[in-house]
């Protein structure tokens, strides 16, 4: 009989970007840019390595554009300052995922621009 190793920690880039990609979902389908990547991070954050640090980013820069857009909603009325949150905060969330899905793949840490840390 065999005893698998359960604790083994492996090494996969490829994993680590395509939680990064499943942040476009959100334009693809219109939902799923918080809650894929959560559910990728936690069943694997114990199983992949890097997979912690990666997720807990994505998180938190989810996170943060949704607290950027409830902002930018009500500063539409100042002279229209909320119109340039609004895509501002678009282009940061289809850029960024893409730029640092390319550097999970090269085995790089992930930098997400104005990301407020919530989770540490």
């Amino acid at each position: 009989m065999e005893v698998i190793n359960q604790k083994a920690v492996r090494t996969d880039n490829t994993l680590l970007a395509v939680t990064h990609l499943t942040q476009l979902l959100g334009y693809a389908i219109g939902f799923g840019s918080l809650i894929v990547p959560l559910i990728i991070w936690l069943s694997s954050k114990d199983r992949v390595e890097g997979m912690d640090e990666h997720g807990k980013a994505i998180i938190n820069f989810q996170i943060s554009l949704i607290l950027y857009i409830i902002i930018s909603i009500p500063a539409i009325l100042l002279l229209g300052l909320g119109i340039l949150g609004l895509i501002a905060t678009g282009l940061l969330g289809f850029i960024l995922p893409i730029v640092n899905a390319v550097k999970a793949s090269n085995g790089e840490s992930p930098s997400y621009f104005m990301t407020i840390r919530f989770l540490s």
